[in-house]
């Protein structure tokens, strides 16, 4: 299968050995039929000059890259809900390759949907189709608001008949790929910790800090830590400044390189709610938006608790006390990136995310969430476009007030992206739950993907307007 001159092939987790993970091989679909791909993504690895047969090939038939031995199926345990569980481990997705990107970086492409493995627990290992494209549409979102998060790569409907207890059913299958910076989980430490295994938590730290945070010293496990304390404070941060509830804040769902993935049931805000959920299943509200930040937090004392093998208890501690300010640190980061406007310094930055949230909330559902970054991106500079837009009736009293006097304070960042022409539109580009189910009703109903790559090509040229970098 030929690709191109930039494409290295560089299988590391594999050499870990079967300790770590087991030898699959993907199902054997009935119909393969490719309804997403991702060229801009393929280009950052070398693979952007396969021909359609050759994508299909790799990503239906999952016969291997040049250089790749074959997927291998993860072993993990993790965290759900809070309640342990060491019956994980990829049940129905493997790690298929690993290359190198155009930076350097050691990048995965992994799979979900690929059918049964040794940790499938009696599922049948398939993806519906619906689930792809809503994992499509969550991860072009959310790298469009500068979210650090994997790709959807490749989407192949595979001709399978799903039967599902919680949607129509029979329903669509597909199988997607995702390329992400790392799919070495919180839970992949939790297993070898569990087993007693200090020898595996010892070549995790190497293998984590060696090819993730090069920055960290050898076997240097505190300082391993930090680095994902910093990094998985950040994630949460941007998926605040995003309105983005992820729905399954589990210990097998966090990374070590702080980098969102595995999307299921998602949901952005449809307007400030501390409270809202994504998941009809969290019933207690465990990983609501606003305690997103809680979630992520005891989900590092986890991680925290396998170091313990290795390291003092006094300087993990001082790792893991470092999520509260670097989190309320990258907030702010957050929030002023969205606004399009440089800091001002620490009191003043606090301010305007104090009275951006205080104007989200009294502008309820009226206003909603992505609206108001959209309408004051570039800070005051936007100030007649906002004043003269759908929204304007709602800018004006006390908390408008309050949130116009801190943003006039900060000077807009790189003023010149208000002249993109998606700030000639009256509306945001949003991801509001009943706009996902019209994408996916006209596939339904009319094999109809018109609309599924319209919302895509809009979220591109957002992506392009914002400017953001994850």
């Amino acid at each position: 299968m030929p690709v191109s001159s930039d494409y290295r092939p560089e299988p590391r987790f594999f050499d870990l050995g079967a300790d770590y993970a087991d030898a699959v091989q993907a199902a054997d679909f009935p119909q393969t039929i490719l309804r997403f791909r991702n060229d801009r993504a393929a280009a950052e690895v070398g693979l952007e000059g396969l021909s359609e047969a050759e994508w299909i090939a790799a990503f239906g038939r999952f016969e291997p890259l040049p250089g790749q031995p074959g997927p291998i199926a993860m072993r993990y345990h993790g965290h759900q809900f809070r309640h342990y569980n060491p019956d994980l481990g990829d049940g129905r997705g493997f790690l298929a390759a690993q290359m190198r990107d155009a930076s350097g970086r050691l990048m995965d492409l992994g799979t979900k949907g690929t059918g049964q493995t040794p940790w499938s627990r009696g599922g049948d290992g398939r993806l519906t189709l619906k689930g792809g494209v809503r994992e499509v549409l969550a991860a072009t979102m959310l790298e469009a608001q500068g979210v650090p998060t994997s790709r959807a790569f490749s989407l192949i409907e595979t001709g399978e008949a799903l039967e599902r207890g919680d949607e129509p059913s029979p329903t669509r299958s597909a199988v997607l790929v995702r390329l992400s910076h790392s799919h070495v989980r919180f839970g992949t430490f939790q297993r070898a910790a569990y087993l007693g295994r200090k020898d595996q938590i010892e070549a995790l730290i190497e293998h984590v800090r060696s090819l993730y945070h090069p920055d960290v010293a050898t076997g240097d496990a505190p300082g391993l830590l930090q680095a994902v304390v910093e990094a998985s404070a950040k994630l949460t941060a941007r998926w605040i400044a995003a309105g983005f509830v992820h729905g399954v804040l589990n210990t097998d769902n966090l990374n070590v390189t702080g980098e969102s993935f595995d999307y299921g049931p998602w949901r952005f805000l449809p307007e400030y709610d501390p409270a809202f959920t994504a998941a009809y299943f969290d019933q207690t509200g465990l990983y609501a938006f606003a305690r997103q930040p809680e979630a992520v937090f005891w989900n590092l004392t986890q991680l925290a608790g396998c170091l313990k093998l290795v390291a003092e208890v006094e300087p993990l501690t001082d790792a893991l006390n470092g999520f509260g300010p670097a989190y309320i640190r990258e907030l702010r980061a957050a929030f002023l990136m969205r606004l399009g406007v440089h800091s001002l310094g620490e009191a003043a930055d606090q301010r305007l995310v104090d009275t951006t949230l205080a104007l989200l909330r009294e502008g309820g559902a009226a206003l909603r969430w992505e609206p108001l970054f959209f309408d004051w991106f570039g800070g005051f500079a936007s100030s007649a476009r906002a004043l003269s837009g759908p929204r304007a009736k709602l800018y004006q009293g006390e908390a408008f007030d309050a949130f116009r006097f801190a943003l006039m304070e900060h000077e807009p960042d790189r003023i010149e992206r208000l002249e993109h022409p998606m700030f000639a539109a009256r509306e945001p580009e949003e991801m509001l739950i009943d706009e996902v189910e019209a994408i996916w009703a006209a596939i339904a109903d009319a094999d109809d993907w018109t609309p599924f790559q319209a919302k895509l090509d809009r979220l591109e040229a957002a992506r392009r307007a914002w400017g953001f970098t994850a």
